[in-house]
């Protein structure tokens, strides 16, 4: 179990592309805050936007919770991204790089897993998503 390091979670909301920004931001200084290196931090930003973007244009619209956690000894920083859209009807293809329900790259959330240490999908049609990251400091 995690624990949150240093102040707890703030939560920013992602309903225009405005909070896009937001989102990224917040990660680069909690990313800071939390020593990562400048490619860590970029790997982490980098899919924050990815899945910010995508909460905003799919889930239309929800919210990133941002915090510093501590597990194990380790320090990291955990994003939470959370909508009330549709969900994704097919996980399995959702997760296939190269493959997009919309005009962008395919490179969401198959991409953003391979960014972060640890990454989470629960959606289901109709329930909307939440997908959760965490990026460990070396």
């Amino acid at each position: 179990m995690s624990t949150p390091a240093g102040g707890g979670a703030e939560v920013l909301a992602i309903t225009a592309n405005d909070g896009v920004v937001l989102a990224r931001q917040k990660t680069r200084a909690l990313a800071q805050q939390c020593r990562l290196s400048l490619v860590e931090q970029t790997k982490l930003v980098t899919a924050a936007s990815e899945l910010a973007r995508n909460t905003l244009i799919y889930g239309g619209g929800g919210t990133m919770t941002a915090a510093l956690v501590e597990e194990r000894g380790r320090r990291g920083v955990r994003l939470v991204f959370a909508d009330q859209g549709p969900g994704i009807a097919d996980v399995d293809l959702a997760m296939t790089d190269g493959w997009t329900s919309g005009s962008g790259m395919g490179l969401g959330l198959s991409g953003s897993r391979r960014l972060v240490d640890d990454f989470v999908l629960d959606t289901a049609p109709g329930a909307g998503t939440t997908v959760t990251i965490t990026k460990w400091a070396r």
